[in-house]
């Protein structure tokens, strides 16, 4: 079973490559399954959504252009919550690793993953010592995917699409995907472009990861990066 996880800021636009990604594959015959993260993975995820909203008094739901949101619960970095953070994704991501066994016997060729362990070690300031060597013993710990993108966006384009956190905290979320992409090394970005270009680097990637070349749909050679895109 081949893993691919998809990773960035909120509005960078992953359920479009995911969904465009996931009927590509199925041209070619290939079995997929989506796993979302925050619903199959994350321990007490609604109870840490609860406890999010009690304290920090934000928005709840999806943000969108004619309903935009004012969420508290990433870009709240205080201390105390950094601290609870280490305890969660710690529990998040042994989550993970059995969520991964459970599907490794459901007999699917591709499992994707709507957002990763990758998307809450972003949340993490990287500014001490511990903080770091938790997240490299966090990577050593999550089941590496054979393919990992995180889809690089313009904050404004980002904030313009799905309204829910200041620009100035998507300007450094961005940032730390960046940084986290380095760090972790086997993590391609996927840089901002017209849909149809993004989507074929990322069939591209994906076709190195499977044993044999040529078994999927080909792919269009990506178009110019110099063109505009608000994805």
């Amino acid at each position: 079973m081949t893993i691919v996880s998809f990773s960035g800021i909120d509005g960078a636009g992953k359920s479009t490559q995911i969904s465009e990604l996931e009927s590509w594959l199925r041209l070619s015959g290939r079995r997929t399954a989506l796993v979302t993260f925050w619903d199959d993975v994350v321990v007490l995820c609604r109870l840490r959504e609860f406890m999010s909203h009690r304290a920090f008094k934000g928005d709840q739901g999806i943000g969108s252009p004619d309903k935009p949101l004012q969420r508290r619960d990433k870009n709240v970095t205080s201390w105390p919550v950094t601290a609870s953070r280490f305890f969660f994704y710690f529990a998040d991501v042994v989550s993970l690793a059995l969520k991964v066994r459970r599907q490794r016997t459901t007999g699917e060729d591709v499992l994707i993953f709507d957002r990763y362990i990758y998307d809450e070690l972003a949340n993490i300031p990287l500014n001490t010592g511990f903080a770091r060597a938790f997240v490299r013993f966090t990577l050593k710990l999550a089941p590496k995917p054979d393919v990992a993108y995180v889809i690089d966006a313009d904050p404004v384009a980002a904030i313009a699409r799905k309204p829910e956190y200041p620009l100035e905290f998507l300007h450094r979320n961005r940032e730390a995907y960046l940084n986290l992409a380095k760090l972790a090394g086997s993590i391609t970005v996927i840089a901002p472009g017209i849909v149809d270009a993004m989507q074929a680097r990322i069939r591209k990637q994906l076709q190195r990861a499977f044993p044999v070349q040529g078994t999927l749909p080909s792919y269009v050679d990506a178009p110019s990066d110099a063109q505009t895109s608000s994805c």
